[in-house]
């Protein structure tokens, strides 16, 4: 079971690692940083949101500090000891408060001083990852080019390779092609192949062929010299020639006009 786990584990980081983009992991982990920082930054306006509270609520209390004293202070005169003597505790519980929340809000500016100091610092840090960030994204993407390209010119890549087998495959089929023509021309030639349209014929048999037609002309041209000198036909012939012969002398000569 170790043994198939660790098989699946490295199987699984093979894969995760042949998807991986860097670029992308880059972009997750400053997006990452960046939402930290938002949460500083929230925590530190949380912290001034209290301060400010604090403050507000330290100047109501003086406020209501000082009206006692006063009040303290015109009952005394009037000779109202005992309306003195209570004005001045409220204004004693008054004072206990008060000194409370200076207190808290000490702790609170000391919090928001550190929060805003640790703000700081995380922006300066995020804002050179996104630096190096880029960076190392032009670099990637430089390099993934360059590899490219030299991977197209030596005809290793996936996609060039794809296309060196079409053009391998084209030529095979074009030879084949070529010898199987080059095959039935030397059958035709040879006459092992008939051709059914008679269209299909090699020099030698179309020169034998012109060969005994003229033959065959010259057989039938000797046969009627024959015939035509050993019958009547001569003297017809004779006599039409000397007709052709007589007939230009019988024509008018334009000439002399």
């Amino acid at each position: 079971m170790k043994r198939m786990g660790m098989i699946f584990r490295a199987k699984a980081n093979k894969a995760l690692d042949r998807a991986e983009d860097p670029r992308e992991t880059l972009d997750y982990s400053y997006q990452k940083q960046v939402e930290l920082l938002q949460k500083v930054r929230r925590g530190v306006a949380d912290v001034a949101t209290s301060r400010k509270r604090l403050e507000l609520q330290l100047t109501q209390l003086q406020g209501q500090s000082s009206k006692l004293e006063e009040q303290g202070r015109k009952a005394l005169a009037l000779g109202r000891e005992d309306l003195a003597r209570e004005a001045l505790t409220r204004r004693a519980a008054l004072q206990q408060q008060v000194s409370d929340l200076e207190t808290q809000h000490q702790t609170l500016q000391g919090e928001e001083e550190k929060l805003t100091l640790a703000s700081q610092r995380l922006q300066a840090k995020v804002d050179a990852f996104r630096t190096k960030k880029e960076t190392i994204k032009a670099t990637y993407t430089a390099a993934q080019a360059q590899t490219r390209i030299g991977e197209a010119f030596s005809g290793i890549s996936e996609e060039m390779g794809d296309v060196g087998m079409a053009i391998q495959r084209a030529e095979d089929k074009t030879a084949q092609l070529q010898a199987r023509a080059g095959a039935i021309d030397e059958l035709l030639a040879s006459g092992a192949l008939d051709d059914p349209t008679g269209m299909a014929k090699d020099d030698i048999t179309a020169e034998l062929d012109r060969l005994s037609s003229g033959s065959d002309v010259e057989l039938e041209l000797q046969r009627m010299k024959a015939e035509l000198s050993g019958g009547t036909a001569k003297p017809a012939i004779e006599g039409g020639n000397q007709a052709q012969q007589a007939q230009p002398q019988d024509r008018p000569d334009f000439n002399k006009r």
